[in-house]
C-alpha cells in the first residue's frame, strides 16, 4: 500500500490468526524501488471493527530499518483495523497520539496513515485454503499420471507401438515436470504480497517445466520409431531436450536451497523463505527429475551406440 514516500507490505503471522492466539503483526516499508529503508520512526493503532474503539497502541518508536514486528493477542472474533503512522516531521517519540474517529486522517500529526483490515476467526480457513491448493495441484497431476500410465499400458498390450528401454521412468519425469510446474502455478500469487517479481518467476518457471514435460512427451514417446531410422537425428533433440530440462531444474533447486538458507535476491523483509509443504513437494519431484534425466541421457547414448552398431 502506498504511504507517502514510502510502499508497506502488512501481513499477520499466523496469516490466518484466530482469537486468544498470539500473533505477529508485520510491516515491511520500502522505498520507490523497493528497497528497505532505515531509521522510520512509526506507531501502530489497533481498532475494533465492531466498536470503533482502539484496543492496543503502540508508541512512537525509531525503528532502525522498514522491516519490523509487533506482537498483540486479538481477543473477540470479528474485523480489526491496524493502523500504521510513519513519521514525516518532529513527533513525540515513546508517546502515544489520542484514538481518531476518522483512521486515515493525519491532522495534527506530522505524519502518514495507513488502515490495514484483518479478520480474526475461530474457523481454521487457513488449512482450507492449504487444503485447497494442494487439492488443485494433486488433481490435474494424479489426472495426468493416469492418463500417462493408461497410454503406456494401451502400447504395450496393443503392440502397435513397441516399447523402449526406459519408457516407465520417461513417463514419470514427464508426471513429475508437470506436477513440479503446476506448483508453482499453485503459490505464486501468496508470494506477491512480497514482491511481483516472486509471482512473475513462479509464472514463468512453472510454464517452462508444463513445456518441458509437453515437449520431452512429443519428442522421446510419440517419435521413438524415428530413433530407429534417424537415429543421430533423434539422439540430439532428445539430448537438447534432456539438458534443457536438467539445466532448469538444477537451477530452481539452487534458488530454492539459497531462499531458504539467505534472503533471496530483493527481499522486501531480508529473511529466508519459510519452507512449507508447497515447496518440499515441488522441490522432491524435481529432485527425480534430476535423477531421472541423469538416467535417461545415460540410456540414450548407449542406445544410439547400440543402434550404431546393428548391420544395416
Amino acid at each position: 500500500m502506498p504511504l507517502g514516500p514510502y510502499y508497506v507490505y502488512q501481513v499477520l503471522d499466523p496469516e490466518y490468526a484466530q482469537p486468544g492466539q498470539p500473533a505477529a503483526i508485520m510491516f515491511s516499508i520500502q522505498d520507490s524501488q523497493g528497497h528497505d529503508v532505515y531509521n522510520v520512526t512509526t506507531m501502530v493503532e489497533v481498532y475494533s471493527g465492531q466498536t470503533g474503539d482502539r484496543v492496543k497502541a503502540f508508541p512512537w518508536t525509531k525503528e532502525p530499518v522498514g522491516d519490523f514486528q509487533l506482537f498483540y493477542t486479538f481477543e473477540n472474533v470479528g474485523t480489526y483495523q491496524i493502523v500504521l503512522s510513519v513519521a514525516n516531521g518532529p513527533v513525540n517519540t515513546n508517546q502515544i497520539d489520542p484514538a481518531r474517529t476518522m483512521l486515515s486522517s493525519s491532522f495534527g500529526c506530522n505524519c502518514d496513515r495507513a488502515v490495514y483490515n484483518v479478520s480474526i476467526s475461530n474457523n481454521s480457513f487457513g488449512g482450507v485454503f492449504d487444503t485447497t491448493v494442494l487439492a488443485a495441484v494433486f488433481a490435474p497431476a494424479t489426472l495426468i499420471g493416469g492418463v500417462l500410465l493408461y497410454s503406456f499400458k494401451n502400447r504395450r498390450k496393443t503392440g502397435y507401438f513397441k516399447t523402449q528401454p526406459g519408457d516407465i521412468v520417461r513417463y514419470i519425469v514427464i508426471f513429475a515436470a508437470m506436477a513440479g510446474g503446476l506448483v508453482h502455478f499453485a503459490v505464486y500469487s501468496s508470494h506477491a504480497s512480497l514482491r511481483i517479481e516472486y509471482s512473475v518467476f513462479l509464472i514463468i518457471a512453472g510454464g517452462m517445466q508444463v513445456s518441458y514435460s509437453v515437449i520431452y512427451a512429443m519428442i522421446t514417446l510419440s517419435n521413438a520409431s524415428v530413433g530407429k531410422m534417424f537415429p543421430r537425428l533423434h539422439y540430439r533433440k532428445t539430448l537438447a531436450t534432456n539438458l534443457f530440462g536438467l539445466v532448469g531444474t538444477m537451477i530452481l533447486l539452487g534458488l530454492y536451497g539459497y531462499s531458504v538458507l539467505f534472503p533471496p535476491p530483493l527481499s522486501p523483509n531480508n529473511l529466508p523463505e519459510h519452507v512449507d509443504a508447497e515447496g518440499i513437494f515441488a522441490k522432491s519431484v524435481e529432485v527425480f527429475d534430476v535423477i531421472g534425466i541423469l538416467y535417461i541421457m545415460r540410456l540414450e547414448k548407449q542406445l544410439l551406440t547400440k543402434t550404431l552398431q546393428e548391420p544395416a
